[in-house]
């Protein structure tokens, strides 16, 4: 029998660690920009076409390369950045697994232009799909210019799963905010389609966070810092009555590299606790530095999960040092010991007469008077009384259903023909603002409000998409709506199928949105965090295969429904309920959860014996 195991051929192996480093242009873009930081940089800049499916550029004033070191980057694990396995535990630089360029050449046309400072010329590459095509010199500048053409040209399978321009633009874009961030000293541009996005100069952390999510974001910001022995923390937080619906400004880094760690990010909402409004996120700049030996960076192709030998410990420096800022900045209130005592407490021993409090009270008052004086003959009985009275004689019919009608099984389909043959004069009870009661033939019918609400705004916004016909009102007085770059991009790309739904929307430019007119049955509230809500959900909602105006529709009716804690009186249950089973599907939610629960009477008579 021959042999079966061999080796991969280079091309192959590279596109397989492609699979794992490169998922998008998104990607390449943080690989390559790394790699300019790494070089020792002071500026670096960065231009895209077509949300970097069709160009990546990457220019940087770095170091450069030798015409050697130049062939050898695209070469699999080869790196200047380690030399032994002891090198891992030691790590202060970004890129050191080897693999991005190679990965990034196995998948695309690539042109890299680079040259030391001391060399006369430099050195130009082409390279596609892992074949070189040509090396030679050329006259460029110090530094080195990666050009990266057709993401994926090679790979069709993969190329169809990028999503639209805007929305790749969008992932660019934090990876972009992610990289500079942690690299404050170096200047940044970023340019799409011969426009310019972003111009960061040079300067401090701070700066950098106002250059970025603008001058406003000043006036938000609280310092934190704390030195320990295991970590020193530093940057800054914000006003938890300045926190924002949508997330996308929660940002850690660990000796200048960014990370993602839930872990932490419960440390600093821990701190905020009681303090933040409902369904809200604070943010967050904090840098962490960390001798390179007590964490792993290693876990991960991309680099962004860390793992900390004191987890636990460090844990609480962060929460602590959070709380120390808000009580610092008087966003928390605190107690001061220092003050002037409210109490003064006679010195001991000394002879003091107490004398108890006065207390006045009417020795013939009757708490039952007001109750009793209701029901005599002649007087209005209480509204308990009258429901009472009005519903006697349906006691034992099931809820006003004639005597001796069928009750039916329990079954959550059977709840719509239950509901809709014992409406007459249904009564609704709401329970902790959140759940709507009501009897039904098979039991105790309980409804989720905010799903049910979900439900019905869902299927009226898709067949508003459908037929498009939205029926739109302009406000008396037009909103602006400023957002930071992301939530800028993923407007602009649904802003179409908005208009579908009826909201009059222009982009104003540097990325604010003007909000003209919303649709004719858009709840009376404040737009502006409406689409707050709205945009959270959008980013969150759906997976790769859900057709974005379904995801549309449904972060929209995510973002409208009427919230848990929300009193509705009797009038708008029976409007909710109404209109939830003339839905095509009322049992479950746009993103599947139960709607609908029946508690059959067998079972309610169990829990009563």
């Amino acid at each position: 029998m021959p042999d079966v195991i061999h080796l991969l051929p280079d091309s192959v192996a590279n596109q397989i660690a492609a699979g794992e480093v490169i998922q998008r242009p998104a990607s390449v873009v943080k690989e390559l920009a790394e790699n300019a930081v790494d070089a020792g940089s002071s500026q670096i800049r960065i231009i895209l076409r077509d949300g970097g499916k069709t160009l990546i550029q990457v220019i940087d004033n770095g170091c450069g390369m030798s015409e050697t070191d130049a062939r050898m980057s695209f070469e699999r694990h080869a790196t200047s950045k380690i030399k032994a396995a002891d090198d891992l535990y030691a790590i202060r630089t970004l890129g050191f697994r080897g693999e991005a360029l190679a990965s990034v050449a196995s998948v695309a046309q690539v042109n890299l232009k680079s040259k030391r400072a001391n060399d006369e010329t430099g050195t130009e590459i082409n390279i596609s799909a892992s074949e070189v095509d040509s090396q030679h010199p050329v006259a460029c500048a110090t530094g080195s210019i990666f050009t990266v053409r057709n993401l994926f040209f090679n790979v069709p399978a993969r190329r169809k799963f990028l999503k639209s321009s805007q929305a790749e633009l969008r992932h660019i874009i934090y990876e972009f905010q992610r990289i500079s961030l942690a690299n404050p000293h170096i200047g940044f541009d970023l340019v799409h389609n011969d426009t310019e996005l972003y111009h960061l100069p040079p300067g401090n952390i701070k700066q950098r966070i106002l250059h970025l999510f603008g001058r406003s974001t000043n006036q938000n910001l609280a310092t934190i810092e704390a030195d320990t022995s295991l970590v020193v923390v530093k940057g800054f937080i914000g006003k938890p009555e300045n926190a924002r619906r949508t997330s996308g400004e929660q940002f850690f880094f660990i000796n200048n590299r960014y990370m993602k760690h839930p872990y932490f990010n419960k440390a600093v909402l821990g701190a905020y606790e009681s303090l933040l409004p409902p369904e809200t996120f604070p943010s967050y700049f904090i840098y962490l530095e960390a001798d390179p030996e007590t964490i792993d960076i290693n876990i991960h192709p991309t680099k962004t999960e860390i793992k900390f030998e004191n987890e636990t410990a460090i844990f609480q420096i962060i929460q602590a040092a959070t709380r120390e800022a808000i009580g610092k900045t008087s966003l928390m209130p605190s107690i001061d010991f220092d003050g002037e005592a409210a109490l003064e407490f006679p010195p001991a021993g000394a002879k003091v007469t107490l004398h108890p409090p006065p207390v006045s009270f009417n020795p013939d008052y009757n708490p039952f008077e007001d109750e009793l004086r209701a029901t005599r003959p002649g007087q209005r009985s209480t509204r308990l009384n009258e429901i009472n009275l009005r519903n006697w004689d349906r006691l034992y019919d099931h809820e006003g259903l004639p005597p001796g009608a069928e009750v039916q099984p329990d079954d959550r389909e059977q709840g719509t023909l239950d509901l809709q043959t014992s409406m007459g004069e249904q009564n609704f009870i709401q329970l902790r603002n959140g759940y709507i009661l009501t009897g039904v033939r098979s039991g105790l019918m309980v409804i989720d409000q905010k799903r049910a609400h979900e439900r019905i705004l869902y299927e009226r916004y898709i067949r508003s998409l459908a037929m498009n016909q939205p029926v739109a009102q302009r406000n008396l007085f037009p909103e602006t709506l400023e957002l930071d770059a992301a939530d800028y991009q993923i407007l602009k790309e649904i802003a179409g199928d908005l208009q579908m739904l009826g909201f009059d929307i222009s982009d104003f430019g540097n990325n604010t949105f003007v909000i003209n007119g919303c649709p004719s049955d858009f709840p009376d509230q404040n737009p502006l965090g409406i689409f707050e809500r709205f945009l959270e959900t959008y980013k969150t909602t759906g997976d790769i295969k859900t057709r974005q105006r379904e995801k549309l529709a449904r972060s929209m009716a995510a973002a409208n429904a009427v919230g848990y804690g929300e009193k509705l009186t009797g009038r708008a249950m029976q409007e909710l309920v109404d209109s939830l089973f003339a839905c095509e599907n009322p049992n479950y939610s746009p993103d599947g959860k139960p709607v609908v629960f029946i508690i059959p009477f067998e079972e309610l008579e169990r829990k009563i014996k």
